[in-house]
This record gives C-alpha cells, structure tokens and sequence, in this order.
C-alpha cells in the first residue's frame, strides 16, 4: 500500500450526488492520506501503512523541528482512496495500472485501513471510495512525502 501525505492546515473531500454536491469529510489540522492499494496487498500491508500514518514525525516540536507525530500534535486524519497511486509511469505517456489492486481488494483494504485508523483517539475522515471526489486543502509548509508499506 502507498499513501502520499500532506501536513495540511485544513482539508476536506466533497462528492457529488443526487441531492448536490456533499461534504463527505473533513479535518482541521493534521495529515491528509491519498491511499492508493497494490495488487498482494493485505491487512499486515494496511496495519503497517496506519503505523507509519500514526507515528511518522512531521509536525514541528516546542523547538520547531519535525519530531512529533499526527497524534502528538492533536491533529486529524483524512484518509482518501486513490488507485492512480498504484500506476506503473516508467515507460510511455500514458500510465499503466496493472498494479493496482482489483476494486473489490481495493475497497475492502481501504475500509479495513479506516476502521483501524478510528480505533486511535484522533479524528478520522474519509472521502467515498470509488466516488469522483474534489479534495480542497492548505498544505503546511509545504510537507509532503510518499509512504509505502
């Protein structure tokens, strides 16, 4: 599993639907997650992914460097699945997605990696899997960095 992570100031996922267009979810401070699943991904590759999403020390300390974590900072987690994450760009201009996880895998591995993230006291949004999502965000600094399981 791969998520690319912002330090954000505030973020949200809105969604369109038959009554208009929704907020789906939304934090204050904290990390924004765009989660892409690969094909032989599983639940280990999910709970190690939340650890790296829990722990990782972007957050600036009482002396302003990077050393705490999301939680450490009383910050939020917005998790949004994105399978172009999974796309092979080596060779030619069009992206290949031969490695992403099937939608059914992919699916059942986000909501899995939501479920645990919300075990955690911390505030945990999503946007829709498999939905055309608009994600509007501040990203703080910036801070931006590829995380893999």
């Amino acid at each position: 599993m791969k998520a690319l992570i912002q330090r954000v100031r505030r973020a949200s996922v809105e969604v369109d639907d038959e009554a208009g267009r929704r907020t789906a979810g939304a934090i204050d401070s904290g990390l924004l997650a765009l989660v892409g699943v690969e094909k032989g991904d599983d639940e280990k590759s999910a709970d190690k992914l939340l650890h790296k999403l829990l722990h990782y020390r972007v957050f600036a300390d009482a002396e302003g460097k990077m050393n705490e974590n999301v939680q450490q900072a009383d910050g939020g987690l917005l998790l949004v699945s994105q399978f172009t994450l999974a796309a092979d760009t080596r060779k030619g201009l069009r992206p290949s997605f031969s490695s992403a996880a099937p939608p059914a895998d992919g699916e059942r591995l986000f909501h899995y990696l939501v479920a645990q993230a919300r075990r955690h006291p911390l505030p945990v949004a999503t946007g829709e899997f498999g939905a055309d999502m608009q994600v509007a965000l501040v990203n703080d600094g910036p801070v931006t960095f590829l995380l893999e399981s």
